[in-house]
Parts: C-alpha cells; sequence; structure tokens
C-alpha cells in the first residue's frame, strides 16, 4: 500500500485547513468494481513484450476526503484496484494490482439538501504492478504517473452526517511498463491504463458553520 501515506497526508492536510475556514469536512470509505477499457482490456498476442494488456474486471477499496464550502468541494482519495489478468498476459492466477492518490474538485447541485447529485474531476497519480509471462519472478512495476479521472454521483444524507455516496467514475492514463529481462526503448511511449469505476460507499461529514 505505497499510495497510502500520500493519501495520509493530503487528508491531514485537508482537515487542518478545514477547521480554520471550510464549511464541512466529509471523509468517506467506498468499495469499487472496475471495468478496463481500450488496450488496457485487450489480450496481449506479443509473449515478451513489455505490455499492459489483458485485464479483466477488478474490485477494489477507497477512500475519499472533501473539504467544501457550500456546493464546491475539493477532494483527495486513495485507491487500490486488484485486476484479474488474462493467462497470455500474467500467470495463471495473476494479477494487475493498481493503486494511488487523487486531488480533484466536487461541484454539487446548489439548494439541496438531503439528495446531492455532484460532478468531479481530478489528477491522479498511479502505479500498477503485475505478474507478468510463464515465470513468477517477473514483475511488471510503472512508476506513478499522473492521469486523470472524472465521475458523477450523488449523496444521499441520512440521520444528519452520514451519507451513501454512489458514483460512477472514468478513469485515464498513461504508464510505462518495467519487466526484468524485457528492454524497453527510452523513447516508448506508455500504455493506456483506463477503465470505468462503479463506487459505493458511506460518508461521514461535519457541517461548520452552516448546511451543506
Amino acid at each position: 500500500m505505497k499510495g497510502l501515506p500520500y493519501a495520509v497526508a493530503l487528508a491531514a492536510l485537508f482537515t487542518s485547513a478545514a477547521e480554520l475556514s471550510a464549511q464541512y469536512v466529509s471523509i468517506g470509505l467506498r468499495g469499487t468494481g472496475s471495468i478496463p477499457t481500450g488496450s488496457f482490456a485487450q489480450d496481449q498476442t506479443a509473449a515478451n513484450g513489455a505490455v499492459i494488456e489483458g485485464a479483466k474486471n477488478g474490485f477494489g477499496y477507497g477512500l475519499d476526503v472533501v473539504v467544501g464550502i457550500g456546493a464546491i468541494g475539493a477532494y483527495a482519495g486513495f485507491d487500490h484496484i486488484k485486476f484479474d489478468c488474462q493467462t497470455t498476459t500474467c500467470q495463471s492466477d495473476g494479477k494487475y494490482t493498481l493503486q494511488g492518490g487523487t486531488v480533484g474538485v466536487k461541484l454539487a447541485v446548489p439548494g439541496m439538501a438531503r439528495f446531492r447529485p455532484y460532478v468531479k474531476g481530478g489528477v491522479t497519480f498511479h502505479d500498477l504492478e503485475g505478474s507478468y509471462g510463464a515465470s513468477s519472478t517477473k514483475a511488471l512495476t510503472t512508476d506513478k504517473t499522473p492521469g486523470y479521472e472524472v465521475g458523477l454521483g450523488f449523496d444521499y444524507t441520512l440521520l444528519g452526517i452520514v451519507s451513501l455516496s454512489p458514483q460512477a467514475r472514468y478513469v485515464g492514463q498513461n504508464l510505462k511498463a518495467r519487466v526484468p529481462g524485457v528492454t524497453t526503448p527510452s523513447t516508448a511511449t506508455g500504455t493506456g491504463v483506463n477503465y470505468f469505476t462503479f463506487d459505493v460507499g458511506f460518508s461521514l461529514h461535519t457541517p461548520f458553520g452552516g448546511k451543506r
């Protein structure tokens, strides 16, 4: 969980700022179901190339911290997702593990207290690890590279300070694979590691000086 310290540090920063000036802070946990798309979902044809392909549907979890004033919020998030992998790319029990942090902006529909639709967009900082080929000694890794996410969802408030928060997101990024024993040209571009996620979670929010 290399990316978790980044998320914790961001959460602490956001919370400190909120105590001074923001109207509310929201902290949420969510479960994630993910569907790879584009080249990330394609079956690999070159057995020895340093490519990132063959991913199947994945599952994981995440954390979000939001600091907001009215309908506008800034958020920091963390994702940890495991994708199953096609046998032609990974071992028979291979997995891709993607994780990292996100920072962005969340905009809710104003004037709605209990049911609040929103849109969000941010910059992701993810990396990927995975088993590769027929040998368990060949571990695929990538650098932590910026990407983006866009999403929409809603917060449904229960008991005043608890919200049910389903959302859908699209994450797009290019990651360059590194595989022991496989030479990757320095001019090679990254592979698209893109996917849709469908999240369901709960969040706790504390009002500061007024209603959300």
